[in-house]
């Protein structure tokens, strides 16, 4: 039992704090002064990156880490991509802002940086909270993007989409923010610490209806030992309707850091492919 609770504790991390990058880059992304720059969207400041050249790429982080915890795929698809990586309002040197950090709000700024950055056709790559305002933007704002690859996302916040175990930690998360909040506590931005694990705790809402919007193709990724349950990554991929599946075997929701390679390469053939839907089942 202990070592089950280990495990999930593990998953949890990774899902909230993962900053480590494996590639053996020296290139100190996410604090790149050759190829950073600041944005000014909906009032408020992002920073990004670019790298490479070809069919822009855009790719969108998790809760708790910035353009840093993309280090191994940038170093990936900068040789045949031009990438575009960006921090999320509140993270890595992007500001938060007056509003109370949403889904929507995310998406909406995103939809704005593809316009401002004059991407004709986008790929857009989102991991955990980056997937959810992938499948946002496929929703509301499909008219500059080519694919939409969304991993280890989930459309509703409760337990029937999580496992127990990252509800909890959500909850207990955000009740120690806004004490340390209450205390005048400055060890930590307990502000950005409380918006992102409110944001977790009580968002997103999509409905299968909204993803039945999506005309877009889309690949719905996960693991078998991701944080979001199979079922309801499975229902995210039955309710698009251009949408492919990959499952990995014996991943957790670290693997675009741990097992590069893999989600790598998954998504460069899903990328270089035409969409292949039921024409393909013989």
């Amino acid at each position: 039992m202990k070592a089950i609770i280990s495990h999930t504790i593990l998953l949890v991390i990774l899902f909230f704090a993962c900053e480590i990058s494996f590639s053996q880059t020296k290139i100190p992304y996410g604090n790149n002064k050759e190829s950073g720059n600041f944005i000014a969207i909906n009032g408020v400041n992002h920073y990004y990156e670019i790298y490479g050249n070809g069919t822009p790429l855009l790719l969108i982080h998790g809760n708790g880490t910035g353009i840093k915890g993309w280090a191994a795929q940038i170093e990936f698809f900068r040789k045949k991509y031009r990438v575009y990586a960006i921090d999320c309002r509140g993270r890595g040197k992007s500001e938060l802002g007056k509003d109370s950090l949403s889904f929507m709000q995310m998406a909406n700024d995103m939809a704005v940086f593809i316009k401002e950055m004059k991407m004709d056709s986008v790929y857009i790559v989102g991991k955990s909270d980056g997937g959810i305002i992938a499948i946002l933007m496929g929703i509301y704002y499909p008219e500059r993007i080519k694919k939409i690859v969304a991993f280890g996302a989930n459309i509703w916040a409760d337990s029937t989409a999580f496992f127990t175990e990252t509800v909890k930690n959500c909850h207990d998360e955000r009740v120690e923010a806004e004490r340390m909040l209450e205390a005048g506590d400055t060890t930590k931005n307990w502000l950005v610490e409380q918006q992102r694990y409110r944001l977790d705790e009580f968002q997103p809402n999509i409905s299968a209806a909204d993803l039945h919007k999506i005309k877009i193709p889309v690949l719905v990724m996960s693991c078998d030992r991701d944080l979001i349950r199979e079922e309801h990554t499975f229902f995210i991929y039955k309710n698009i309707p251009k949408a492919n599946l990959s499952i990995f075997p014996n991943e957790i929701h670290g693997v675009p850091k741990l097992n590069p390679d893999l989600f790598n390469n998954t998504i460069d053939k899903y990328l270089s492919r035409p969409f292949q839907g039921h024409e393909k089942r013989f």
